[in-house]
């Protein structure tokens, strides 16, 4: 075995080889729906699995493949899958894992169209879930039935921050033989690595800090196991079809090569302008993983390197205070999505959790005066004068 080599390093080189394309420092765009067969007999080798040559680019792509190898090196995991989107890779991820009759168990606060989805497989495929507080051992170990065959979790949760202990998660799983799915896009594998945690997937939407220039939309999903990742591959991606375009791998594989760099100001930012967040006279708790008196705080510190660039706040005030800040920001950009180089501001309440009843949101802690910022790349200075008057003017 080779010298491993340093996330910094692997996130320009891993899964890779430009020998292995005419010497092309950039990995090459195979902008193609198929390829050709040396001969009718190759072709027949290729359909019945006896050669690795590639048949049609729903079933493999190079550009996509380098792109999949690249992020399991990252993720410390074994294989990965490639989606057009992140709920692309979420559905398939979950419809893998489970059957009709089947229990999920997620992280009470999930992201909007993930509860969506859940409600739909509840409802049309008899695949049941609960949503509980994942705060403790025995919370977890209270809701698990017979036939739970997922725990899915986000740390930190979208849009409260609050963090799942994955740790104590996998050592309760295991007990029952249930699979840990972990949706990873608020750290990316820079900030926090659950697969080393001895979580068995971890699924990201890429459009977020993955691609970090907010020009694509994709899915990835990285497995602790091949064989099941290759199942999977073989059904919900070949067969359903959600398949990741050569182009967007393309943009991907670039916007990685900058992921370090930009994460590491994108938690220099946040941390500045939380700092100052915190004090403001219109702002009530703030939700910030990388603030002393966050809850969390020491987990945040065990299980994330930098505590991230997503911040989320309360507002004092009604709703329309609230809408009123997202109104009057100038220079940061009213927008949904995350993890971009701008700095966007959103409500969840009327946006991404939308779709999430108001009761469930209660629950979930998402209230209507809740603002959640995805701090970007400018000038730390900048995005908090722009908060600043937003909040003063209310």
């Amino acid at each position: 075995m080779g010298k491993k080599n340093r996330f910094e390093t692997d996130v320009l080189h891993a899964g890779y080889n430009p020998s292995d394309y005419l010497g092309s420092l950039v990995p090459p765009l195979f902008q193609t729906s198929t390829y050709t067969f040396p001969s009718a007999e190759e072709g027949e080798r290729r359909f019945a699995g006896e050669s690795e040559g590639h048949i049609y680019s729903r079933l493999g792509n190079p550009t996509v493949t380098a792109l999949e190898e690249r992020m399991a090196v990252l993720e410390e995991g074994e294989a990965a899958l490639a989606f057009a989107s992140g709920m692309a890779a979420v559905s398939a991820t979950l419809f893998h894992l489970t059957n009709t009759g089947d229990h999920i168990l997620c992280s009470e606060g999930i992201y909007g169209c993930t509860f969506g989805l859940l409600q739909l497989m509840e409802k049309k495929y008899k695949i049941d879930h609960d949503l509980i507080n994942m705060d403790s051992e025995e919370t977890v170990r209270a809701a698990i039935r017979d036939n739970t065959k997922v725990i899915y979790v986000e740390t930190p949760i979208n849009p409260t921050m609050k963090l799942v202990d994955l740790e104590m998660i996998v050592s309760v799983a295991k007990e029952h033989d249930i699979r840990v799915v972990v949706d990873n896009t608020f750290c990316s594998p820079y900030l926090q690595r659950p697969l080393a945690l001895g979580c068995d997937y971890v699924l990201h939407s890429a459009t977020k800090y993955i691609g970090g220039h907010g020009d694509v939309v994709a899915g990835l999903v990285v497995g602790a196991d091949k064989d099941e990742i290759a199942a999977m591959g073989a059904t919900m991606r070949k067969d359903i079809g959600g398949i990741m375009s050569p182009f967007d791998a393309w943009l991907l594989m670039r916007g990685l090569k900058t992921l370090p760099v930009r994460l590491d100001r994108h938690c220099e930012n946040a941390e500045k302008v939380a700092g100052k967040l915190k004090s403001h006279p219109k702002v009530g708790q703030m939700f910030y993983p990388g603030d002393p008196d966050f809850p969390q705080y020491e987990l945040a510190q065990r299980q994330m390197k930098r505590p991230g660039g997503m911040i989320s706040f309360e507002v004092k005030g009604s709703k329309e205070d609230a809408q009123a800040i997202l109104n009057r920001v100038k220079l940061i950009s009213l927008a949904v999505s995350l993890g971009d180089t701008e700095t966007l501001i959103q409500h969840p309440a009327t946006m991404t959790h939308a779709v999430v009843p108001a009761e469930e949101r209660k629950k979930m802690g998402i209230s209507d005066t809740l603002i959640r910022i995805s701090v970007g790349l400018e000038a730390w200075e900048d995005i908090w004068e722009d908060l600043k008057q937003a909040l003063d003017g209310i």
